[in-house]
């Protein structure tokens, strides 16, 4: 099984979690990867010292999301919630190997997130038909302004859908502490733990 897991800048949580799977369980293929990364980035200091705190080295260089890594991944595993509903808009055809990796190792959640994707496949439809009639007739403040009225009934419904959802972020350490950084580690092995066991299955 081909593991992708991504963040923001894949500095921080992704390559954390990359590096703790590969330390528990070397035979695994894995990769991380962030949204919003640069090419080619060390991880963030703390990531490296935390982890070297515990034995495990950290070899890493940063690289952004792309269509070659979500076709090499077998599964992708977002550190939240947010970045797991950015693949989902910005990768449609991969979004049933999209998971937050608390989410993957609980397994809660599932149907409110059949009725999430399904949502914002109707948007992305509804707003596709609008902007095909309507853009060429109309200035730029009315369309959006029309547009926003237009999607109103979608964007409450998946406001209200995603408000039911459970709290599957892993928390952000970026801007913090040594200490913080820590914190963030025995989150993440707390979960990582929890998907070998599925993994092994």
């Amino acid at each position: 099984m081909n593991i992708l897991f991504v963040c923001t800048g894949n500095t921080c949580r992704s390559p954390m979690a990359e590096a703790l799977l590969k330390d528990k369980m070397p035979e695994a293929s894995t990769q991380s990867a962030g949204i919003f990364a640069s090419d080619n980035l060390h991880a963030n200091a703390f990531a490296i010292r935390s982890l070297q705190e515990r034995g495990i080295q950290c070899e890493h260089r940063s690289q952004p999301v792309t269509e070659e890594l979500l076709a090499w991944a077998d599964i992708v595993l977002t550190m939240t919630t947010g970045h797991k509903q950015t693949l989902i808009i910005d990768y449609p055809d991969y979004q049933n190997n999209f998971y937050t990796l608390k989410e993957y190792v609980s397994e809660a959640d599932k149907q409110v997130w059949q009725e999430l994707q399904k949502a914002y496949a109707d948007l992305e439809e509804k707003r596709a038909l609008f902007i095909q009639k309507n853009e060429k007739n109309m200035n730029k403040s009315e369309f959006e302004q029309q547009l926003k009225k237009y999607l109103s009934h979608e964007l409450a419904r998946i406001r209200g859908l995603e408000a039911n959802l459970i709290n599957y972020d892993i928390s952000d350490p970026f801007g913090g502490s040594l200490g913080i950084y820590r914190e963030t580690l025995d989150e993440l092995e707390k979960h990582i733990d929890l998907l070998i066991k599925k993994i092994k299955k």
